[in-house]
Order: structure tokens, then sequence, then C-alpha cells
């Protein structure tokens, strides 16, 4: 399963919210940017993350987490935000996160993000047989 990847490209527009007082996008958005992308990610490939909590009673948070700022985004700038995922392990899920301008499409910034599989008590659990058919397809 350690050779598993997917990946998907989300696009979406600089809030003013998401800015600091210079006019940059705030570093923590990132954290948020990786979240949509990844969502939209594992949609687009099995089906939402709220079904994946209730159906089959998983939950995935973060154990890890980093970024890597190289230039900036502004208030209105397009972003294209790509989430790939492999597989780390049986209980692990490893998404890379690449954000570029959509304009021209200069990186921005490089991330990753650790999920693991846990039960609804938080205790690691091994995914659900559904999850399992999924990533045989």
């Amino acid at each position: 399963m350690s050779d598993f990847s997917k990946e998907h490209t989300t696009r979406l527009r600089v809030r003013y919210a998401e800015t600091d007082a210079m006019g940059w996008v705030y570093y923590a958005c990132y954290l948020q940017y990786f979240e949509v992308a990844r969502s939209d990610l594992i949609r687009v490939l099995w089906k939402s993350y709220r079904r994946i909590e209730d159906d089959d009673g998983l939950k995935l948070p973060v154990v890890e987490a980093g970024c890597k700022y190289i230039s900036g985004a502004r208030y209105e700038d397009e972003l294209d935000i790509c989430a790939k995922l492999t597989l780390d392990g049986g209980i692990r899920l490893h998404f890379d996160y690449e954000v570029r301008l959509a304009e021209t499409s200069v990186v921005i910034a490089t991330g990753f993000t650790v999920h693991c599989f846990v039960d609804s008590s938080g205790k690691p659990k091994r995914p659900s047989a559904s999850f399992m058919q999924f990533l045989k397809s």
C-alpha cells in the first residue's frame, strides 16, 4: 500500500480576512488552505469527511504538520492548492501540498500533514473495509 498515491488541485481566492496588516496572507491560513484541498481530495477520491465520520465512525486528526513559505499571496489572488495523498503505514495518511499563484503557476508554499485513523474515543483504529476497498480500485 505504500506506493498508493493520488492528487487533486483546488482553486480558491484569497479573502481580505486572510491577510495580515502588511497585506500578505497570514501564515496560519496556509494550514487552512491545506485543509480545504485535503477535504476536496478525499471527497473526489472516496467520500466526504463528514460521511467518513458518520458512516465509518472514523476521524482523521492531524498528528504532524509543516509548511515552507517561499513567497506570498495577497487579497484576491487566486491560488491553486495541490494535495497529494500517500499511505504512510496501516493507520496513517500522509498529504503533501503545493500552493501556486494561479496566474503565474509560481510555487509560493509547500507543506505536509500526517493523519491517523482513530475511533470516536480517540483510540487508533484500522481503516474501514470500505476504505480498504477504495484503495484497491
